[in-house]
């Protein structure tokens, strides 16, 4: 049994039923930040809730895929998790994931990106205002301005003009955009790759990136696929993330407690 801190756990919700009955046939997609960790005001700092990655290895040993599908790099996942057992790590939105064997393996196209990118990061560095915070990602780059609100204008501008100067896609988060290598590569196409096959597919998310990710649910969920998307909820999330999914949990608490009832299924 896990040593998470958590209120009684309420039943397992019906969307998540098809997963418990028949685990070898299901898979499970999850974010990292606000989902699996608490948002924090430096990125880099945010660690997993206590206990997560006993738990993740412990849905692993049972569902026929358990994937952690994030926007940090691989390697951060890798290390703030400790690599569970039967674990999937999956990192900037798809453009690299962290083999079994520890090796790190990039999305076709992608690496001559990073060089790109570092230029970007080195611009930004030099030019942004006080309290923006630039964060360096390998093949991309986000710009935070959380504990900057003045800044906003700033990084919208710096990053259209980086946009179309050097032709990376932008995408938007919580107080926040990111420049990525112009790659038709997203947390829906990677959850499309990952789960042909399986029976019924449950992912949670919270913000705008876990958008597609809910998208391809949705697809699935027209070919008899069972399908949940879970949305974890807080007072800055975008309306949209909750409009769009089938099951609404209280933060990154509520959704490690759905996982720990889903766990507990099995024992």
């Amino acid at each position: 049994m896990s040593d998470l801190p958590l209120p009684p756990l309420p039943p397992l919700p019906d969307l998540l039923v098809p997963l418990a009955e028949s685990p070898r046939r299901s898979a499970l997609c999850l974010d990292f930040d606000g989902t699996l960790a608490a948002i924090v005001d430096d990125p880099v700092a945010a660690r997993p809730l206590p206990g997560v990655a006993d738990l993740l290895a412990r849905l692993a040993a049972h569902l026929g895929l358990v994937a952690v599908i994030s926007g940090r790099p691989a390697s951060f996942l890798q290390s703030v998790l400790a690599s569970p057992s039967g674990v999937r790590l999956i990192g900037l939105y798809g453009l690299e994931e962290v083999g079994g064997d520890g090796r790190l393996t990039l999305a076709p196209g992608a690496a001559p990106w990073e060089a790109v990118i570092t230029e970007v990061v080195a611009l930004a560095r030099a030019t942004a205002p006080a309290g923006i915070y630039v964060e360096p990602k390998g093949l991309t780059m986000t710009l935070h301005w959380r504990n900057a609100p003045g800044g906003a204008d700033w990084v919208s501008a710096f990053v259209a003009q980086q946009s179309e100067a050097r032709g990376l896609a932008v995408h938007s988060g919580r107080h926040e955009l990111e420049l990525r290598p112009p790659l038709a590569v997203d947390k829906g196409t990677v959850v499309r790759r990952l789960t042909v096959g399986f029976d019924a597919v449950a992912a949670f998310g919270d913000d705008i990136g876990d958008l597609p990710t809910f998208d391809a649910l949705a697809e699935l969920s027209t070919t008899g696929v069972a399908v949940a998307r879970v949305a974890a909820i807080d007072a800055e999330s975008p309306a949209v993330v909750a409009d769009r999914a089938d099951l609404v949990v209280e933060g990154p608490a509520g959704a490690v407690a759905l996982l720990e009832r889903l766990a507990q299924a099995w024992e």
